[in-house]
């Protein structure tokens, strides 16, 4: 074969590979369903171990107490549930906590627009949501940035046509060239209007989380927001052992209104939480009942998952650390609570403190991944995206989570034991001593026999050294372009587009812009 033809294949060869890569990491905005996951769980903790977490978070609660700030209507419903209240510090008597928490649903189906992409959260099943709130974007081309509402409507491009997300998400970077006080109105709107897979609303006032309900209410009407689920949205507590008035806010508007609260304490172990696994666990516990049973006293039944962000912290830097043991163990430890109070479960994702999608990024992300599936979790936030300890949304690191979740899919399946996954056929066709390759039953299931990546160069050193020596990270480059160049927006009625336009501009031009 003569150079030039060889360079012909060679480019021919190339784009195949290029178009069938893009081809798997997007597929028109078509999704696998969530995961239900026929793996085992891993479990640490004994169920005397467990006894004794739920003691002590009683007994924290009890006698030390947790602060529900500038919050009157909190202090009310609590002391009248038969709470004790000095200030703003709020005793539970031993038992009370666990009773008020046992109105919340087991599991529930969050609703997306299209019923196709609806969740159900709780049991055996995991949905996959992008990263959550950093002020800072990334991309191998510009570089660390603040983000802006483009890339804000990037990722939610990207979520919405990666097939192995189950939602949207919520804050997927901060657009910070919009107004503090508008900047939501257009967040919520660019899930509702690029995606129609589920999402999350405004939790950083109360009239944000108000307009989020009035817009969702646009979408599905009142009558079916009132008795369905269509947003899921982040409580984060302050920890330690604080509920403050901004999270408390906008728990109360969506549980009065049937929509799910994600109670999260927010931690760093061994600046917001005693450096042990145990203790940690305790006070998770214990901020997490209280939490929920405010959100239970506003209205009964309302759904909330029992979150939980626990992240190590350097005893040498002060800086946060990602993919630890620790971080693993606490995972598993508070997933069991979780299902011991019998509330779907969130924690985990791809984590890393990385400042680029290397490799760093690449194992610490996989350390936190692999036990958050193997927990059993329900609600899987900050699953693609994440880097640099939450600061900033990684275009190219969320292509490569992307590929990761994928090959979650295959795990959470288990071994196959049917007839076909025995595979005995095979070993009928093939004498001692042959190969498997050209067998009927390798024929017949090569194509789905092994997850194959969308990221991962697998070839030759030659072919890999032929078609530029990219890493992964620029793969993943190239990817992400691809996608939202030929990324198309899911239908919409026009009439409900134009009042969601509608409510978004007048409710825009009743107040001046703030920077707060």
């Amino acid at each position: 074969m003569s150079n030039l033809a060889q360079d012909q294949h060679s480019d021919t060869g190339r784009r195949g590979r290029d178009a069938r890569r893009a081809a798997r990491a997007s597929r028109g905005g078509a999704s696998i369903p969530y995961i239900t996951r026929q793996s085992p769980l891993v479990e640490f903790l004994s169920e005397e171990a467990m006894q004794i977490i739920e003691h002590n978070a009683e007994t924290l609660l009890e006698e030390i107490g947790i602060e529900f700030r500038e919050y009157p209507n909190a202090l009310k419903l609590l002391k009248d549930a038969g709470c004790d209240i000095k200030g703003e510090r709020v005793r539970f008597p031993r038992g009370l906590a666990k009773k008020l928490i046992s109105t919340v649903p087991s599991h529930y189906t969050q609703h997306a627009r299209n019923p196709a992409r609806s969740v159900e959260i709780g049991g055996k099943n995991t949905v996959f949501a992008p990263v959550y709130g950093s002020p800072f974007v990334h991309d191998l081309d510009k570089g660390r940035r603040y983000g802006t509402i483009e890339d804000f409507q990037n990722f939610v491009k990207l979520a919405y046509m990666s097939p192995h997300m189950h939602h949207s998400g919520g804050t997927v970077c901060e657009p910070v060239d919009l107004p503090v006080n508008k900047r939501h109105l257009e967040m919520v709107y660019a899930h509702m209007r690029y995606s129609d897979k589920a999402y999350m609303g405004s939790v950083t006032h109360p009239d944000r989380a108000e307009d989020t309900v009035n817009l969702a209410k646009i979408m599905f009407g009142d009558e079916f927001i009132d008795q369905n689920t269509v947003l899921t949205s982040l409580i984060n507590a302050n920890s330690p052992m604080v509920w403050d008035n901004t999270m408390l806010g906008a728990a109360e508007v969506y549980a009065r209104n049937n929509q799910a609260c994600i109670i999260t304490p927010f931690i760093l172990s061994g600046a917001m939480s005693p450096v042990t696994i145990a203790g940690t666990l305790t006070q998770v516990l214990a901020e997490v009942w209280a939490g929920t049973s405010f959100v239970q006293l506003v209205r009964p039944g309302a759904p909330v998952i029992f979150g939980t962000f626990v992240s190590t912290l350097s005893m040498q830097s002060g800086a946060p650390t990602f993919g630890t043991p620790e971080g693993s163990l606490a995972i598993f430890g508070a997933a069991q609570l979780a299902r011991r109070m019998k509330m779907p479960f969130r924690t985990g994702g791809s984590l890393c403190a990385s400042k680029l999608p290397d490799a760093q990024a690449a194992y610490e992300s996989a350390n936190t991944l692999m036990p958050t599936l193997l927990a059993g979790t329900n609600f899987v936030l900050h699953a693609a995206g994440w880097m640099e300890g939450g600061l900033a949304s990684s275009y190219e690191k969320f292509i490569m989570d992307c590929d990761q979740l994928g090959a979650m899919h295959v795990l959470a399946k288990g071994i196959d034991m049917s007839e076909n996954g025995q595979a005995m056929e095979a070993f009928r066709e093939v004498p001692p001593g042959g190969h498997f390759l050209g067998s009927a039953h390798t024929q017949s299931n090569f194509e789905n026999a092994f997850y194959r990546s969308s990221v991962s160069d697998n070839n030759s050193f030659e072919q890999w050294d032929a078609e530029g020596r990219k890493d992964a990270s620029q793969r993943a480059n190239a990817i992400f372009k691809r996608m939202l160049g030929e990324y198309e927006a899911p239908a919409i009625d026009q009439g409900v587009d134009e009042a969601l336009r509608d409510y978004i501009e007048r409710k825009k031009a009743s107040m001046p812009d703030a920077t707060y």
